[in-house]
């Protein structure tokens, strides 16, 4: 019998479980798969969620929304497309005469958030079924936040990565812009080893002012050079928020007869009695996951494991309401 696990290797992270959980799905998608990622219910239910600033700057990786500055000492940012509820005096007549639009300024000090979705879809991403696959759930998740800033003003920018980098998708701030991040989300190909630092590096570079980082990923490929990104990007005012996607699977052990363990991105395999490692896997595992959580949030970096099993609904509150650690 065949299931799904991590056989021993090493790493380059202090005091990492020999062995890992990582994923492998028997019947492999192909690159045009599409994953149902959009649940028009939930969006619905969210959509009167909104990020606020306080909680921010405590830590929680929500909203940047201060209060609005108009004057000379306030630096102009960009505009952004008139949107029902906005003051009229905000309006830009100058831009309307030219374009006949009606455009709103914004200013440095203003509401305008910028955020970042950066997504794993290395091959350990795959493991699980359907809609309980890490990369489904990452890929819903970010889909769902990115509809919640795209609702109050935002803008919003994607990256999808293995070990190289994928799809980049510069923030923009359009309603219509969600269903660019969607159609690349459902689409975007799985494989490949991880490297996370990589995609930190490239937000590291393009990221300009101040922004949110939210990472979805399994982080078995966690690394100290994972962490000192992070630290880089929050020392440059950016505020990142870890997701830590794992199937049930990778935390319970439940594989209780002879097994053939699979190593996914090394096509590595070991054949174990699971029951004379589950303690010890399992202690691994805890310690593993308890690691990274001590190194982020020692950094200022905002951290929560999620499992592909647990409802996006009250998580996404959570992270929205202040409980993102």
């Amino acid at each position: 019998m065949s299931h799904d696990a991590a056989p021993r290797r090493k790493s380059r992270a202090p005091r990492l479980p020999r062995r890992r959980p990582v994923s492998y799905k028997r019947a492999m998608p192909s690159p045009e798969d599409r994953r149902e990622i959009v649940d028009p219910e939930l969006l619905a239910r969210l959509a009167h969620l909104s990020f606020r600033a306080q909680r921010l700057a405590e830590g929680v990786l929500s909203g940047m929304h201060k209060s609005p500055h108009h004057g000379a000492s306030v630096e102009f940012a960009e505009h952004r497309e008139y949107a029902p509820g906005d003051e009229l005096k905000h309006i830009d007549w100058k831009a309307y005469a030219k374009s006949d639009r009606y455009q709103i300024k914004q200013y440095e000090d203003e509401t305008n958030l910028r955020s970042f979705l950066l997504v794993d879809t290395s091959n350990s991403m795959q493991y699980g079924e359907g809609a309980e696959s890490k990369i489904t759930r990452a890929a819903l998740l970010a889909a769902a936040l990115g509809y919640l800033l795209l609702r109050q003003g935002d803008s919003v920018g994607l990256l999808t990565f293995g070990d190289r980098l994928g799809t980049y998708i510069p923030p923009r701030a359009r309603p219509d812009h969600f269903w660019n991040l969607v159609h690349t989300l459902e689409r975007a190909p799985v494989g490949g080893p991880t490297d996370i630092s990589r995609a930190l590096s490239h937000i590291a570079e393009v990221g300009g002012r101040r922004a949110v980082v939210f990472l979805f990923s399994d982080c078995l490929e966690f690394d100290l050079k994972f962490v000192s990104l992070c630290r880089q990007l929050r020392r440059r005012r950016h505020h990142v928020q870890v997701f830590q996607v794992l199937h049930p699977d990778e935390v319970e052990f439940p594989f209780e007869e002879l097994t053939l363990f699979e190593e996914l991105e090394s096509a590595q395999t070991e054949l174990a009695d699971p029951r004379g490692m589950r303690a010890q896997y399992l202690a691994e595992m805890q310690a593993f996951c308890d690691d990274i959580r001590k190194r982020l949030l020692e950094g200022d970096v905002g951290y929560r494991r999620v499992l592909t099993t647990e409802p996006a609904e009250p998580l996404l509150r959570q992270v929205v309401g202040g409980g993102g650690r």
